[in-house]
């Protein structure tokens, strides 16, 4: 069986792979890049429209961003952080609309006000902290605050009809919010480097075996569900960016960077809505607070979505419990990735998050009634006639070992990359997709550290990235500048 050499591999067809093909592309056009997908289409497990809250996230609205302290103060850095980060995704989709690698803005991104909504005194009062902390800094400088009804009738219609008037609310927007369908945006993506030459795409070829040779060159073989064909690759640099399938791969990978390392799924599910005369009173994402012992993934949120083209509403997530790794994947995901260097972590981590096991046991035996009864809280008209259930994706939020051997549940998501930097891999969940570009330069400057040194690539990297190298929650001309070019070009003013 002959080998197919390439430069780099991209597990996985989703968001992440198809950011650091095409920014790899950019940088040096003579690389041989092969993608493998396990589906017979990319896009279709994590980045699938529906599978994804599409949220464009920012910290506009993401109340979990900007947890509360003990003595009733709100943090913002974590904010700050994720919002400086989705700019940089904003600059490089930019850049790509700008090329005609992208097509129409309008067919994977649109502008979609973010807004929070709490009610109850104690709610209000950190809405309004939080509020008076993110719109000091130059990043959240739009973010308006109201607890007037005449306002919150133009913002939210759906959320305060019918709404008690004794009720005490408030809510926040950001007119420039944005809803992202990664499914079209990374289809528009991986059909441009089809184009281009030495770039492969091998549909239903799951991995089936990955091991490092002792030159370096890592050795890897993908089996064509189809045909039921063997394919082995040999290539210096692989990325694993398959979503909740990234860690059973990275364990095989037998890095040393690896251990320690687990994986605890979460399924979801949303309550959807496509009457247009329901759909067309709402053009926002609304969040809320999340239910104590929910996980980050499940703050309730009333979403605008525009997927394929067709505008929705959707309300949720409802979490699940699960042992699937992969919308598509083995009800055995779970317990194979329990192995002797990450047991005393998992252990550690189950036996802490007993409150969040039942919470997310509980939600699988809810009834439509039920849900219906949560999504009453932001839409007090809603009816269950108007409403259906459906599956959103899988997440595998991380597990990682701290000091002494435990474990600790971590919510976001991590770069793990082989200390020789063959090898990187993609770990966990929001906010994810749309912080890809600035995951993958981070995957960028550790495993290509000379390469991403030379004048060719920093030039290459600032004209995809305008901000490259240059903080934007510090530098506010900068920032100006840079958002200004996106929302213009994105057509998100």
């Amino acid at each position: 069986m002959a080998v197919r050499q390439a430069d780099v591999v991209l597990v996985g067809g989703g968001v992440m792979s198809a950011t650091l093909g095409v920014m790899l592309r950019q940088l040096d056009p003579s690389l041989d890049i092969v993608m493998v997908e396990r589906l017979d289409h990319v896009a279709h497990e994590s980045t699938d429209g529906w599978n994804n809250a599409g949220t464009g996230h920012a910290g506009y609205c993401e109340l979990n961003y900007t947890p509360e302290t003990d003595d009733g103060d709100v943090t913002i850095d974590r904010a700050l952080q994720i919002n400086a980060q989705f700019e940089v995704s904003l600059q490089l989709w930019s850049y790509l609309v700008e090329q005609g690698i992208l097509p129409e803005p309008s067919s994977f991104i649109n502008c979609t006000p973010h807004q929070s909504f709490v009610w109850g005194e104690k709610d209000v009062a950190f809405l309004k902290r939080r509020y008076e902390r993110l719109s000091a800094h130059h990043l959240f400088r739009d973010m308006e605050y109201t607890e007037s009804p005449k306002d919150l009738e133009e913002w939210m219609p759906l959320i305060v009809n019918n709404r008690d008037p004794m009720q005490r609310v408030a809510a926040t927007r950001i007119k420039h919010g944005s809803d992202v369908d990664f499914g079209s945006l990374t289809r528009s993506m991986v059909k441009w480097l089809e184009t281009q030459p030495n770039f492969e795409l091998m549909l239903s070829s799951p991995v089936h075996y990955i091991d490092q040779r002792d030159n370096g060159r890592w050795k890897i073989r993908v089996k064509n569900q189809k045909t039921g064909e063997l394919t082995k690759l040999e290539t210096g640099f692989v990325f694993l960016g398959a979503g909740g399938g990234a860690l059973p791969l990275l364990q095989k990978s037998g890095i040393e960077e690896a251990r320690g390392y687990g994986g605890f799924p979460v399924s979801g599910q949303w309550l959807v809505c496509g009457k247009p005369d329901i759909v067309q009173q709402h053009d926002s994402k609304v969040y809320g607070k999340a239910p104590i012992g929910a996980p980050p993934m499940s703050v309730p949120h009333l979403d605008t979505r525009i997927i394929n083209g067709e505008p929705a509403l959707l309300f949720g997530p409802f979490a699940g419990f699960t042992t699937r790794f992969l919308k598509q994947g083995s009800i055995f995901d779970l317990i194979g990735s329990v192995k002797p260097t990450n047991l005393k972590p998992m252990l550690s981590v189950s036996k802490s998050n007993m409150d969040l096991t039942r919470y997310l046991i509980g939600e699988v035996f809810q009834s439509h009634s039920d849900r219906v009864a949560s999504l009453r809280n932001f839409f007090p008209d809603a009816m269950e006639e108007d409403w259906q259930l459906r599956m959103a994706g899988q997440r595998v939020q991380i597990i990682k070992q701290i000091d002494g051997g435990g474990g600790k549940l971590e919510f976001g998501t991590e770069i793990v990359a082989a200390k020789d930097g063959t090898l990187a891999a993609l770990l966990g969940a929001s906010p994810g997709a749309s912080t890809a570009a600035n995951a993958m330069i981070n995957v960028i400057e550790r495993c290509f550290p000379e390469k991403i040194k030379t004048p060719e690539w920093q030039e290459r990297m600032k004209e995809l990235i305008p901000s490259y190298g240059q903080s934007l929650v510090e530098d506010e001309a900068l920032l100006t500048k840079v958002r200004e070019r996106t929302l213009s070009t994105l057509k998100l003013g």
